[in-house]
């Protein structure tokens, strides 16, 4: 049977969109991957067909692309998506270690290079996910020397599109005072509640001089 044969609920990629990939079988991603098989032979058989002609899974993510080449439905590109895609994740899990926000200390650690030496106000927002690597380090706004906006829909939304779970906000004062304004601890309180109707955990809001960082009370 053809994969556009099945039901849209047992499609590979459909699954994968709608379930998630954890919710796939080896040879359904792999055959997402593949993209299509040849006559009389689907995506998901040829999928089969391929970890069984390298003898698993393992060894397929080891097989030299040429390999791949001497099974029928399988050209150059199929067998390079197949090893590009396995590359790619041997080059993930070899990747550094992402810095890890756990503390107060660590939020104003990593938002430092951004706010330090500045003549005017940033805003810098630290996405995490639940285990408090960090996925994002970003700019969201910068002002005047005494004043930056504080815009709560867009820093919910940023954390959200990027897959955020836990978020840190530093700004900086260039005066170098380190008493948080009326207006910083009302938007602190106001980010930190707008965060929890949607799911999401602000760790801190830090304000950061050239040589020092204070914790804003939510």
């Amino acid at each position: 049977m053809r994969v556009k044969d099945l039901s849209k609920s047992d499609r590979p990629r459909e699954r994968l969109m709608s379930s998630g990939a954890a919710a796939l079988a080896d040879r359904e991603l792999l055959a997402v991957l593949l993209g299509s098989g040849f006559r009389g032979v689907s995506a998901l058989d040829l999928a089969s067909l391929v970890i069984e002609h390298c003898g698993d899974l393992d060894a397929l993510s080891r097989s030299d692309p040429h390999r791949l080449l001497a099974l029928p439905g399988i050209g150059p590109a199929k067998a390079a998506r197949v090893t590009a895609a396995f590359h790619l994740v041997r080059r993930a899990q070899e990747s550094p270690e992402r810095e890890r926000i756990t503390s107060t200390s660590d939020l104003a650690h990593v938002c430092a290079p951004l706010l330090r030496h500045r003549a005017h106000e940033r805003l810098v927002l630290v996405v995490c996910d639940t285990g408090g690597r960090v996925l994002k380090r970003t700019v969201v706004t910068e002002g005047s020397s005494d004043h930056t906006a504080m815009p709560i829909r867009q820093v919910i939304t940023e954390v959200l599109t990027s897959g955020g779970a836990v978020f840190g906000l530093a700004h900086n004062h260039p005066g170098g005072s380190l008493e948080p304004s009326l207006e910083d601890l009302e938007a602190t309180i106001r980010i930190a509640e707008a965060a929890d109707t949607v799911g999401l955990r602000l760790v801190d809001h830090v304000i950061i001089t050239d040589g020092a960082w204070r914790r804003i009370p939510a």
